[in-house]
């Protein structure tokens, strides 16, 4: 595996394996791996002739600087770890190769950052669709893949990549859980032993959401999900939502065969996580 740094180099690469007729798969992340990301780069690895992995943590889509500052980097073991399953690059820029200037660039995307993480985190979608515009330009993928956990961000880069005419197929795989049922993600590494366990309830939330839709009124399954979850130590909801699969715009009612993603954003302590399920009725 090669180790690039600096963003002319990373375009320089791309160009020649382009025109020697390679094709580029992208897996675009912010460090700290786990098994989600391990398994979009096998099937970045099954699918394309090369892989690049990104490993930047995006300053600009932190709304909450401690946040940012507390995020796990991991570069030595992420690294290891992708030499381990045949990863041809690792792009590791600094946040200077990044943004040599301040960005002022905005993205608009109407109803769907409207709601939970873009209602919640003001300017995070903003920030996501700069540094992945950047990374695309660089990386000109043929494929790029992301997980369904970040289920409003999929949709958001859906947006983007139809919007802004970028020549890729975006990829989503459903999410990596643990076995008791906590969605894989780099924050879980901040949490305690005691906060690890009372986090499978997000999951159980979701779960007991689900099995009520075909009986029970949207607003009921709502307010008894961000009770129980409430109730349980150290977890303060955000938002437990019900919402179009498409839209991503919160349901009042639920037609029959209508598909439907179950929402959840919440702190675990300090530690804010967020998790979904998608029913199809």
């Amino acid at each position: 595996m090669e180790v690039i740094t600096q963003a002319r180099e990373m375009l320089r690469k791309v160009q020649e394996l382009r025109c020697s007729g390679k094709t580029i798969g992208f897996v675009p992340t912010m460090g700290a791996l786990h098994e989600g990301h391990l398994q979009l780069l096998r099937a970045s690895g099954r699918e394309n002739d090369v892989t690049v992995c990104s490993i930047f943590v995006n300053p600009t889509q932190f709304n909450n600087p401690d946040d940012y500052t507390l995020y796990p980097r991991t570069l030595e073991q992420d690294s290891d770890l992708l030499e381990s399953i045949n990863c041809t690059y690792l792009f590791a820029p600094t946040a200077a190769e990044m943004y040599p200037q301040p960005s002022l660039l905005q993205f608009g995307f109407g109803a769907l950052e409207g709601v939970m993480e873009g209602e919640k985190r003001p300017g995070h979608f903003n920030g996501v669709a700069t540094v992945v515009s950047k990374l695309f330009h660089l990386v000109q993928p043929h494929r790029a893949y992301f997980g369904q956990k970040d289920l409003q961000q999929v949709a958001i880069l859906r947006q983007l990549v139809q919007g802004l005419s970028f020549d890729l197929e975006l990829v989503c795989f459903p999410t990596v859980r643990e076995p008791d049922g906590l969605a894989m993600s780099s924050r879980n590494k901040r949490l305690t032993p005691e906060q690890r366990q009372q986090a499978i309830h997000l999951y159980k939330a979701l779960q007991q959401a689900a099995s009520q839709l075909s009986h029970t009124s949207v607003e009921s399954i709502k307010q008894e999900a961000i009770a129980y979850l409430n109730a349980i130590n150290e977890i303060e909801v955000e938002y437990f939502e019900i919402v179009d699969v498409l839209t991503l715009q919160p349901l009042q009612s639920i037609n029959p065969q209508q598909e439907v993603a179950i929402c959840v954003a919440a702190f675990v302590g300090e530690v804010r996580l967020i998790d979904n399920l998608l029913v199809n009725l």
